[in-house]
């Protein structure tokens, strides 16, 4: 369903009153309702009449296998009390009831990512619903849920399957997004399996592993290069400062920008392996763990999706 632009909506425009700052602690009770709206449009209601047997079936046990699997995870029988866990026809009033009670920000993004995953993967399939474009349906679902988190001022989008952390919409507009385009070719698959890790790492506040796997992901990037190109280097023993020399030396950074960017090798080398090394690559000895600012983090991310995104796009203009 389209999202309205409401007379509301552009008067708090007019008067400042949106916010400019991501909160990620924090879940409004808007927001998870806009999402339950959400559920019944991708998903669908159980007891609507014009559905058919199947269709009502499909749809009740989408419900059911998303709140078995919370009720799992989180070693629990119910996920609200006085529900019944094994009939199927109660799971979506459990899911919602359960839903819009919890306070934990992290569960909720739980359930929204489980959610989205099932709407992409089970409910945009031709067979869901007969009877309605389910593959139109469900993404236009996906968008409204990203536009909703983006309009309540929640720094969070669901992309490739997953929850990620948004701290600059500009750059996430602009670098991440279409380095995680880029990275969903097969050759890079484990590129865009250690670029997600590291959000995901990031999401939870694991930070030193958020770097290491930003560290890995740029790494990939250039090994899957090179092996495309067929520029020698050791699998096993090349790092990120003997990967970049060798795509200088072989004109990945076309010589005309080399001239008007004397300090893009340094950001190459450092921008992202130095962090990684200094920061989160390293034990942190007899003493307390390093305390990683949030910034650090944010930006070594950002500036790994620009790297990955520029060097895909340099390989291709090489001549073949």
């Amino acid at each position: 369903m389209a999202v309205f632009e409401l007379y509301s909506k552009r008067r708090a425009r007019e008067l400042g009153n949106v916010p400019d700052v991501y909160e990620y602690d924090k879940i409004p009770e808007a927001l998870k309702v806009q999402i339950i709206h959400i559920w019944s449009d991708a998903i669908g209601i159980p007891y609507v009449t014009t559905h058919r047997d199947s269709s009502i079936s499909n749809i009740r046990s989408t419900y059911h296998a998303i709140a078995q699997v919370l009720r799992r995870e989180y070693g629990l029988f119910k996920l609200v009390p006085n529900s019944d866990p094994d009939e199927k026809a109660h799971s979506q009033d459990e899911l919602k009831n359960w839903f819009l009670r919890e306070t934990n920000a992290d569960r909720i993004l739980d359930a929204v990512e489980l959610s989205a995953r099932f709407i992409e993967r089970a409910c945009s399939r031709t067979d869901y619903i007969p009877t309605r474009q389910n593959k139109e349906i469900c993404k236009q679902a996906i968008e409204e849920l990203n536009k909703r988190f983006q309009e309540n001022g929640v720094g969070y989008q669901y992309m490739d399957g997953i929850i990620v952390r948004v701290d600059s919409q500009l750059i996430h507009a602009e670098a991440v997004k279409p380095a995680l385009a880029v990275l969903r070719a097969p050759e890079f698959k484990n590129a865009q399996e250690e670029f997600l890790s590291a959000y995901e790492h990031y999401r939870h506040g694991k930070k030193e592993e958020a770097l290491v796997d930003c560290g890995k992901c740029f790494e990939s990037t250039m090994k899957i290069i090179c092996t495309k190109r067929n520029w020698p280097f050791d699998p096993n023993r090349a790092t990120a400062k003997p990967l970049v020399q060798i795509c200088l030396d072989n004109g990945l950074i076309p010589s005309y920008w080399q001239s008007h960017f004397s300090a893009l090798r340094t950001i190459l080398e450092s921008a992202i392996p130095t962090p990684r090394n200094k920061q989160g690559g390293h034990g942190a000895g007899a003493g307390p763990a390093p305390d990683i600012p949030n910034e650090l983090v944010a930006y070594v991310l950002h500036m790994t999706a620009s790297t990955v995104l520029f060097l895909t796009e340099a390989e291709k203009s090489l001549p073949p």
